[in-house]
């Protein structure tokens, strides 16, 4: 038993789940908090961030890149209710959070004091833990409760702690209780559940394979059952990488942010394997189309769409037992078809890439990013046109890693994630994607890259417009109002703040850009770099709804399609898969 202040003994408690970064705004109301942190900033670093919403949302980046806690602090007030959007990207995405929020101290709680507030109730909805400590010895009990919560039921934590309470002392001993957070149990199958999923495999002419997060960490067994029973793989945006996406079967995504050979097996599939995933765009699924759906979470069976089977197990178990039964089934002409649309696609993204007859575009940056990118880089995804150019061009085929927003899909997570990924994986190569929108919400936060010598390289896709927003007002034949935006040298601003500035108009500075990019890593360089990206306004494929397909729509409505997104002469999916025979 040692005597302490009740700060340093919540830092210990954050230092025993490994915590090792924590980021904040210090404030009257929280300081002797923050007086904790230094007693022990040789195990953990505190980041000053310059925006409590920024250091919330890379706390919940953090813990989506990692699975281990992220955590942030704030103020009492302002402090308190700046965190309120990282938190709800956190709850939204099952990302396990801890907020430590500040309260005025306690003689003066319940006197209307300056910036006392009743907070705990502001938490209700977004925490799945909330309480506000009444002592001193309360302190590392309820820090440690809190994060066992954030751990186990996938979401954020909020301790609310009166300042004078955090620097009083106290009689501390580390805790005996083991750091148990990961529920690892082997699912036991009914042998006639297996059974009947592989005879639907074995019926079906055009079945696919839908899968999310659930499959983490089952990139070996996804190939295998995909290669042996012929199955096209789609993935929800999260589970993206987990098929390496250079693979022949691998279709991407479907929706906004997908791709159209995605699009295209799942408006033609006959059954769909729905595993690890809550999907929620299913609903546009065919009413025809049967589905078998795997999930270790019942609430989730059958929330998108109706199954015909319905299996509670973890989805990398259920793989591994569809695999035990040593099937194989012969080469179908659907996969065929799929592997030639997947084909046309990805050329397709790569001529856009060369073509800057017009202008920079969107697809040659990402293309660069692509070429430029390593084995293990990590990719901080914003919100927006950028997050669809990202997601069908980013490398994701070997141990890289990507993070976004969403289900909340708020937008400035991208220098945030960017910030994160460098903090969490100091010796990997780290990029920010972003369109000036979400750029211009969090890009105070860039001296906070400076100020801790991250180099992370946030690109800047700027086209002065709330680009997927305006695409939004284009469908619903709304006036183009309010969506335009004043553009910036944000290389030169970056310069101001103590960063490296590059500027790309064309492909040759594009090409420029990214020399110096491969030459200020070769030097060992510690400066965050802003590469400002003045690329065309140009709306992008909305893979949600193709209508290219002959068969179901008439000439004229697919020739304003392709005229619309510059997609030349891409066959659809059935004019590939009649042609096989």
């Amino acid at each position: 038993m040692s005597k302490m202040k009740a700060a340093q003994a919540l830092a210990k408690v954050l230092e025993s789940w490994d915590v090792d970064h924590i980021y904040g705004i210090t404030a009257d109301s929280i300081n002797n908090t923050v007086d904790g942190l230094y007693e022990e900033r040789e195990n953990i670093k505190y980041i000053q961030v310059r925006h409590e919403e920024v250091g919330s949302l890379a706390a919940a980046a953090d813990a989506k890149l990692t699975g281990k806690i992220g955590v942030s602090f704030g103020s009492a007030g302002p402090g308190a209710t700046h965190l309120f959007n990282g938190l709800y990207d956190a709850k939204m995405d099952h990302a396990p959070v801890l907020a430590i929020v500040g309260q005025s101290k306690t003689p003066v709680m319940n006197t209307n004091f300056f910036q006392e507030m009743n907070q705990d109730p502001m938490f209700v909805d977004v925490a799945v833990f909330h309480k506000q400590v009444v002592s001193a010895d309360q302190i590392p009990y309820v820090v440690d409760e809190a994060v066992r919560a954030a751990y186990a039921q996938k979401g954020p934590a909020v301790v609310i702690i009166p300042d004078d309470l955090s620097g009083q002392e106290i009689e501390f001993e580390p805790f005996k209780t083991a750091n148990v957070f990961r529920n690892e149990v082997e699912t036991k199958f009914d042998p006639a559940t297996i059974d009947q999923t592989v005879k639907m495999l074995k019926q079906a002419s055009h079945p696919v394979l839908w899968i999310g997060r659930g499959l983490a960490g089952a990139r070996q067994q996804v190939v295998e059952l995909s290669e042996k029973y012929k199955l096209p793989v789609v993935t929800a945006i999260p589970g993206t990488g987990i098929m390496p996406n250079d693979h022949e079967n691998f279709m991407g995504s479907m929706g906004r942010l997908g791709t159209k050979p995605a699009f295209e097996v799942a408006q033609g599939a006959d059954l769909i394997l729905f595993i690890g995933t809550n999907f929620p765009f299913a609903r546009f699924w065919p009413e025809s189309v049967k589905v078998v759906q795997v999930n270790n979470n019942a609430e989730d069976l059958g929330k998108q769409h109706d199954a015909d089977v319905t299996i509670l197990a973890d989805a990398k178990d259920f793989l591994n037992a569809i695999l035990a039964q040593k099937e194989e089934l012969p080469m179908s002409n659907w996969l065929k078809a799929a592997q030639t649309d997947k084909a046309n696609w990805d050329q397709w993204l790569l001529d856009l890439a060369a073509d800057d007859s017009a202008g920079l575009r969107a697809e040659s940056v990402i293309q660069a990013i692509k070429e430029n990118a390593t084995d293990k880089t990590v990719f901080g995804l914003d919100v927006g046109n950028n997050t669809e150019w990202a997601m069908r061009q980013i490398p994701l085929n070997k141990d890289q890693k990507f993070t976004l927003s969403g289900w909340f899909a708020t937008m400035g997570y991208g220098l945030p994630s960017g910030m994160a990924g460098k903090l969490s994986y100091p010796d990997r190569q780290v990029y920010s994607i972003s369109g000036d929108g979400g750029y211009a919400m969090v890009m105070q936060d860039l001296l906070t890259e400076v100020k801790y010598d991250l180099p992370v390289i946030n690109v800047v896709l700027e086209n002065k417009s709330f680009g997927f927003i305006a695409h939004e007002k284009i469908q619903a034949n709304q006036a183009p109002y309010g969506i335009d935006l004043l553009g910036a040298d944000w290389a030169k601003i970056a310069e101001g703040m103590g960063a490296i500035g590059l500027t790309a108009t064309d492909l040759p500075s594009l090409k420029a850009a990214f020399a110096k990019i491969k030459e200020l890593e070769a030097s060992g360089n510690k400066k965050p770099i802003v590469l400002d990206a003045k690329i065309l306004d140009i709306d992008p494929v909305d893979t949600s709804f193709m209508p290219l397909d002959p068969d179901k729509f008439d000439q004229e409505m697919i020739d304003g399609f392709r005229k619309q997104y510059e997609l030349g002469d891409q066959p659809a999916l059935s004019e590939i898969l009649t042609k096989l025979g």
